[in-house]
């Protein structure tokens, strides 16, 4: 979908520079063609608005890819025979945004999206130059898209994981879409007025805001890195075996 006239003229009036932003945006749809999925149009406005203001975006659908289970950074060291994830986590290292979408089924997120939810968790153990978790630095969000209740449910699993590797998730990070209770259209479905959801003042807005929070986060985090007093996983690892072989230390 095209975004709005408020949208656009957010976008055109922005005095931010984002130029120097990645975004990464991976849609755990069940849909085998991205282009058929609900999930993926709604991703589409936290992504156009983050094009429109310079910054990259790259697109992953999940399903493009075979992804193996298991919480090793490569599962072909494990058994598998392929595994996809090393060049998707590639991207993934390279964002500063990380945007994850899925629709819900049975009141949860994707089985795809918990998918990816452990394969991040099996990078959990990479740190940086500074001795912290590889995801600081990093800010995520969630895109929530369904026909039944549980988009805040959904969102609060996806961002407490994000936030437990070492992301920093930014005020209203989640944005998403349900119709009615039941079977009925999905976002974007053809119907009498127009597409379903496009003009949904609840959904665009907190879509809106969501892309723009994380692009403000991420350029406060770009220019004023999380200081590691406290959290080098390195020289709390020294320190505590100081302390253990310190008998000064122990009393």
């Amino acid at each position: 979908m095209s975004l709005n006239q408020f949208q656009n003229r957010l976008c055109n009036d922005n005095p931010h520079d984002f130029s120097d932003l990645r975004a990464v945006v991976i849609n755990t749809s069940l849909k085998r063609q991205a282009g058929k999925s609900h999930t993926k149009l709604l991703l589409d406005v936290a992504g156009r608005i983050m094009e429109k203001n310079a910054v990259s975006v790259s697109h992953i659908h999940m399903l493009d890819h075979q992804v193996a289970f298991g919480v090793q950074p490569d599962m072909t060291e494990h058994g598998w025979d392929r595994d996809d994830f090393p060049a998707i986590w590639k991207v993934i290292d390279a964002a500063d945004i990380v945007l994850i979408g899925t629709p819900i089924w049975l009141g949860e997120e994707s089985s795809l999206c918990r998918l990816l939810i452990e394969r991040l968790y099996g990078m959990s153990g990479l740190l940086n130059d500074k001795g912290q978790s590889i995801f600081y630095g990093k800010v995520g969000g969630a895109v929530i898209t369904g026909n039944e209740d549980g988009i805040k449910h959904c969102a609060m699993t996806i961002l407490y994981a994000l936030q437990h590797l070492g992301l920093t998730i930014p005020p209203q990070a989640d944005c998403g879409w349900i119709g009615e209770a039941g079977p009925g259209p999905s976002y974007g479905d053809d119907a009498e007025g127009g597409p379903v959801g496009f003009d949904n003042e609840f959904t665009q807005r907190n879509a809106t805001i969501m892309t723009w929070n994380l692009m403000h986060m991420a350029r406060l985090l770009k220019d004023n890195p999380i200081p590691n007093h406290g959290n080098d996983r390195n020289a709390w690892k020294a320190g505590c075996r100081a302390d253990f072989e310190n008998p000064e230390h122990r009393r």
